[in-house]
């Protein structure tokens, strides 16, 4: 560790994220010269003795507690595996955290550290809307294991959602927070959510602030700093950055990722080395990605406000109108981001004829990538929630979330114009022609 914390100054200067990116956690001379870190594509590792073995597993298993300086070798690629750990440490940089693991997905990395965190009779508190799939586990699958979980949405003030907590008192374990909220974009105050957590849980079991940081980390916003216990991401999105690799990541405190790793080795959903690897090329350009990405959807945001067949945009760069949110926003966000949903003027149809008619923008789920993409939230990445529940959290038949990427702006607004274009004259050509 010591090495790793030399790496990370330069003549008293502490380096920033970007800068560490290139090669923080590695050194050329540890494989012969390579300018970047080789894939440890294996499944086991040879100890040097049997007493060596013997050690790593006492502390793999916790049997004892380590020396000083003394830390667990490699063993098994589910426990720990080279390539994962330089893309781990590497991982922390930005949120400022102590530890960090990777996962095989986003989902893998919300269960496992839900169910680390969690035992029967438990209660989640979590925000709504939350991503579909968080929706289904949080509601269908931990009540298998009497888990209870209980949504709070926008309206919920920070003294209801301390009298919540409070009342669940020591059967409140866990609260979820997504912020920016997917696809709605709405924000919650997490120095609220932390103050509400230490209403509920335990001396013994304190409640934890469990954040998803998806849309907007994790560069723009850093939720540790703001009373966060762990933070977890999908990394398929834009720390990954190409739609070519699926990933999650959580971090936190040392303490508390100590239980995260433990369910991670037994439950084995952690990252493979390949994708790891892939992961470490694309921290390289996170910040040029999510930056850009971020620009371009303020142009395309103020556009489609503008457009007369566009209701109602969801941007953070559109709160002016609510001061509420915007207060939460310059508390905790660093950047609007590149999300964006609007309402497309009528139903479903409307939204759908829209769609179809993209040419440049893709029609798919997922976000964060190089590349645009479209998408209906209340049939696609929404669709399990009940069309009353979507209204209640205010998605509507007609909200479209776009990811903006790293195309010209102005050549996706071609393309949105043009699928305008085409979902009007749809709408508005005769019925006779429309069956024929």
């Amino acid at each position: 560790m010591k090495q790793l914390r030399e790496q990370a100054e330069l003549n008293g200067r502490t380096l920033r994220p970007e800068s560490l990116m290139m090669s923080y956690g590695f050194r050329p001379e540890w494989s012969e010269g390579a300018i970047k870190c080789p894939i440890f594509q294996t499944s086991t590792f040879v100890f040097k003795n049997a007493e060596e073995g013997k050690a790593f597993f006492e502390l793999a298993y916790g049997l004892r507690q380590p020396a000083p300086e003394e830390e667990m070798g490699l063993i098994y690629s589910r426990l720990n595996n080279p390539s994962l750990e330089i893309l781990e440490d590497r991982l922390t940089l930005w949120d400022g955290a102590e530890d960090a693991a990777s996962f095989a997905s986003g989902m893998a990395a919300i269960s496992t550290s839900l169910l680390a965190l969690l035992k029967p009779g438990d209660v989640v508190l979590h925000s709504e809307p939350v991503y579909g799939g968080s929706d289904f586990f949080l509601k269908q699958v931990l009540p298998r294991f009497g888990i209870t979980a209980e949504g709070f949405d926008l309206h919920t003030t920070p003294e209801q959602l301390q009298e919540r907590a409070a009342a669940l008192g020591e059967k409140l374990a866990v609260l979820f927070v997504e912020t920016p909220a997917n696809p709605t974009n709405r924000l919650f105050d997490l120095q609220a959510c932390a103050a509400a957590a230490r209403r509920g849980g335990s001396t013994e079991r304190p409640c934890r602030v469990v954040v998803d940081n998806t849309f907007l980390g994790p560069v723009f916003q850093h939720p540790l700093r703001h009373g966060a216990d762990l933070v977890i991401y999908s990394a398929t999105k834009f720390l990954g950055g190409h739609s070519d690799l699926i990933a999650g990541a959580v971090l936190g405190s040392k303490a508390i990722m100590k239980e995260v790793r433990a369910m991670r080795t037994f439950m084995g959903t952690m990252c493979d080395p390949n994708t790891g690897w892939m992961l470490m090329r694309s921290l390289e350009t996170l910040k040029l990605r999510m930056e850009r990405a971020a620009q371009s959807a303020r142009v395309i945001a103020d556009w489609l406000r503008a457009h007369p067949q566009v209701t109602r945009t969801y941007y953070l760069g559109h709160l002016e109108n609510d001061p509420a949110q915007q207060a939460i926003f310059e508390q905790q966000c660093l950047s609007a981001g590149s999300m964006i949903s609007f309402d497309i003027e009528g139903g479903e149809a409307e939204a759908f004829r829209f769609l179809n008619s993209l040419q440049l923008i893709k029609l798919a789920v997922s976000l964060g990538g190089t590349e645009s993409l479209a998408e209906h939230p209340a049939t696609m990445t929404h669709s399990d929630i009940e069309p009353a529940t979507q209204r209640e959290m205010g998605i509507t038949e007609s909200m479209v979330r776009l990811s903006i990427g790293v195309e010209d702006p102005q050549d996706l607004i071609a393309d949105l114009e043009q699928a305008f274009e085409c979902a009007l004259a749809a709408a508005t050509r005769p019925a006779a022609t429309q069956l024929a």
